[in-house]
């Protein structure tokens, strides 16, 4: 069984017209989610993250800053990329809670996978600071919970979108309980994730030069990244699930396929039954082409279901 947490909250989040984090990404993955395959996935709404869950990753002045600053109307920017809207702190509140309540479900052997259909993405938020379409880091909540929470030594945090999760490494780079494993494309936003960075040995990032494909995708996952990540023999799998790699996305230069994100899942969920007892947390990341993201995101929950 695979649960599906999700908020209507989720889609009230509305940065300036014209941004490429629009509403209208969610939308294009829930009702891709619809369709009679996904027909057995249990649907839950997902609940607002505590404050006490928030500061285990984020500043309190970050916390303030971002629960403060949702206007009444209109909008307000937090940095070039990142603006608010009404609705926007209980958006960000709904999407650190779900990974939370996921993880919960997850430990608690209510489910073995869960995804979450939610926004704003997270995984460029730092301990301090709001960036590039994120306010809260919600797989980094989820899995400081994990540690904190539940107990766990050995928590993976797999991240496959096209830009480096900067903000999760930020956070979790002095941490050996949880490891952060990443492809993405070098250079592009946020330019971090070089291969040189290590952390105390718990951080392996896989740049990719613009134009890489399929192949350079799955040899780097095969023969660098899973083999360590196999070592860790992780208790609980992460995923910070972007889908803005495949060809047709307009922000950046790789040229992964559908079928790659189907490909990636099913290793993941291979290596969580070898180590984890087949728990795995997903989380929406990037995507900004809608019928590719549909697609994707579609291909990643049906690869979760087996």
């Amino acid at each position: 069984m695979l649960r599906l947490y999700t908020h209507e909250s989720c889609l009230r989040h509305d940065p300036c017209p014209g941004h490429a984090e629009s509403p209208l990404r969610l939308k294009a993955v829930l009702q891709a989610l619809d369709a009679d395959r996904f027909a057995t996935v249990d649907r839950v709404e997902a609940p607002r993250a505590s404050r006490e869950q928030l500061l285990r990753v984020h500043d309190a002045a970050h916390v303030d800053r971002v629960l403060g600053s949702a206007p009444q109307e209109g909008r307000v920017q937090l940095d070039p990329d990142t603006w608010m809207s009404p609705g926007s702190d209980e958006a960000a509140l709904r999407a650190a809670g779900a990974t939370c309540a996921a993880v919960d479900a997850v430990l608690s052997g209510q489910v073995p996978r869960a995804f979450c259909a939610v926004r704003p993405p997270g995984h460029h938020a730092t301990s301090g600071e709001a960036m590039g379409f994120c306010l809260f880091n919600s797989i980094a909540v989820a899995a400081a919970h994990a540690v904190v929470a539940h107990g766990l030594q050995r928590v993976l945090i797999a991240d496959f979108d096209v830009h480096h999760g900067n903000g999760t490494q930020d956070i979790f780079e002095r941490e050996p309980r949880v490891m952060f494993v990443s492809s993405h494309q070098s250079p592009l936003y946020p330019e971090t994730g070089f291969a040189h960075e290590h952390g105390v040995g718990n951080i392996l990032n896989a740049p990719l030069p613009a134009g890489a494909g399929s192949m350079e995708f799955r040899e780097t996952w095969h023969h660098d990244l899973l083999p360590r990540m196999h070592a860790f023999k992780p208790q609980l799998v992460l995923v910070s699930a972007g889908f803005d790699a495949h060809r047709d996305d307009p922000l950046a230069d790789l040229r992964l396929g559908t079928e790659d994100y189907a490909w990636i899942t099913h290793q993941l969920v291979e290596l969580a039954r070898a180590h984890a007892g087949g728990r795995l947390v997903s989380s929406l990341e990037g995507g900004y082409d809608l019928r590719a993201l549909a697609a994707s995101a579609a291909a990643h929950v049906e690869a979760l279901l087996y």
